[in-house]
């Protein structure tokens, strides 16, 4: 598996792994009609202009020996600095068949390394609170913080966030 930086020609991609993460992850926790109108198109015009810009954001992905994104993870600078937490794991979606095999891990790490690279120790991260896979940060050594109320689809979802205080060699759990 290859971990790589990602740009524009990765949208088509970015986008179909998103779209599909979505429609087996979030199946009974986002309402059905939103996920049903996701559409690869969409997702691949929104990732072609968010790889274009590149402002202080950045994106991995996981790419198989047949040149297949399976994965991605994206992250980037906190707006907000939430909580003294100077950087954001934005998204990260891997394909179902892919899930639970380190792949997750090894985008992760990719990323902690480039916050690191940039003087960045700190990370937050927010996953909706039915995220089957809420477990994966923690086994990271992510640690709860705090719930916020969202917005998805016109349902009210809860989303739990996630920080590492240090990124100094936050994967070796």
């Amino acid at each position: 598996m290859l971990i790589r930086e990602a740009n524009e020609l990765d949208a088509v991609g970015i986008a179909r792994v998103q779209v599909d993460a979505w429609r087996t992850t979030y199946k009974g926790i986002v309402p059905d009609a939103y996920i049903a109108s996701l559409t690869y198109e969409r997702k691949e015009q929104s990732w072609r202009k968010i790889l274009a810009s590149r402002k202080n954001d950045f994106t991995f992905v996981a790419e198989t020996e047949e040149k297949q994104i399976v994965g991605f993870a994206s992250a980037g600078e906190t707006e907000d600095a939430y909580e003294d937490f100077a950087g954001e794991l934005i998204a990260i979606y891997l394909l179902e068949n892919y899930q639970r095999q380190g792949v997750g891990k090894l985008l992760v790490k990719a990323v902690t390394q480039r916050f690191l690279q940039q003087k960045i120790t700190s990370m937050v991260v927010w996953v909706f609170a039915g995220n089957p896979f809420r477990a994966f940060y923690e086994s990271l050594g992510g640690k709860y913080i705090s719930e916020q109320q969202t917005e998805i689809g016109g349902a009210s979802l809860v989303e739990v966030a996630y920080g590492w205080k240090s990124l100094e060699n936050p994967l070796e759990r």
